[in-house]
């Protein structure tokens, strides 16, 4: 099985893809649907794994979700979702997330992992 660690294949922070989540256990996303790359590119570059946080369009008032438009859509990031995935998982690229729902991405996990 091909490895993707080379620099040109790799995905960027913030790069949204659609990706492949199955197979899963017990209250995990499980469907194919858009994800969010949150690990730093330094990791991106080196590794053939990144962290994501999966996207919904269903909304729900808890901390852990950031409120997001993308792809024509409102819905939200789910952090409390975050994943260890192949980047063989990644099916296709489909866009990046804009700089302010970045930004908040970023002080959502800060507060989340803050001691």
């Amino acid at each position: 099985m091909k490895k993707h660690t080379s620099r040109e294949n790799a995905p960027s922070r913030f790069d949204v893809f659609l990706t492949d989540l199955d197979p899963t256990r017990g209250s995990e996303i499980n469907k194919p649907g858009p994800c969010v790359v949150v690990t730093p590119d330094d990791i991106n570059h080196a590794m053939s794994i990144v962290i994501i946080a999966p996207m919904t369009t269903s909304v729900g008032d808890r901390p852990w979700r950031v409120a997001c438009r993308f792809g024509g859509k409102n819905g939200q990031i789910l952090l409390n979702q975050l994943r260890t995935v192949d980047r063989l998982r990644f099916k296709r690229r489909l866009g990046r997330l804009d700089r302010k729902t970045a930004a908040t991405v970023l002080d959502a996990l800060a507060d989340m992992f803050a001691p």
